[in-house]
């Protein structure tokens, strides 16, 4: 079991940042990947960014391209999101998730993942 706990949400304007962080606690040593998703309300949930915890491989969504940094710090178990550059569109609760096992080739995908954190709500108003 994993358990994931997100934290450094909350209300920004327009072009402002923010930084999420994600702790996990239990079997860290079988994680292979980490994830941020968001929901916005009425909509489903969607793949924003997500690194490997070996070696520091990232991906992102183009949405986020180019303003969001995912990165990661193993000893202390924690993911961060950097967020810049905000704009009203990225409003969601944000969801930390984890990637177990090994090869997991596959990372956009809210089945992909194995645990999922609470949530964190971020607002950004125009």
């Amino acid at each position: 079991q994993v358990q994931l706990v997100e934290s450094g949400g909350g209300l920004v304007q327009a072009g402002g940042s923010l930084r999420l962080s994600c702790a996990a606690s239990g079997r860290t040593l079988s994680i292979y990947r980490m994830g941020w998703f968001r929901q916005a309300p009425g909509k489903e949930r969607e793949f924003v960014a997500a690194i490997r915890w070996s070696g520091g491989n990232t991906y992102y969504a183009d949405s986020v391209k180019g303003r969001f940094t995912i990165s990661r710090d193993n000893a202390k178990n924690t993911v961060w999101l950097q967020m810049n550059s905000l704009k009203p569109e990225d409003t969601a609760v944000y969801y930390c998730a984890a990637q177990y096992g090994s090869s997991r080739s596959t990372l956009t995908r809210r089945s992909d993942y194995d645990y999922w954190g609470q949530g964190t709500q971020v607002t950004v108003s125009s």
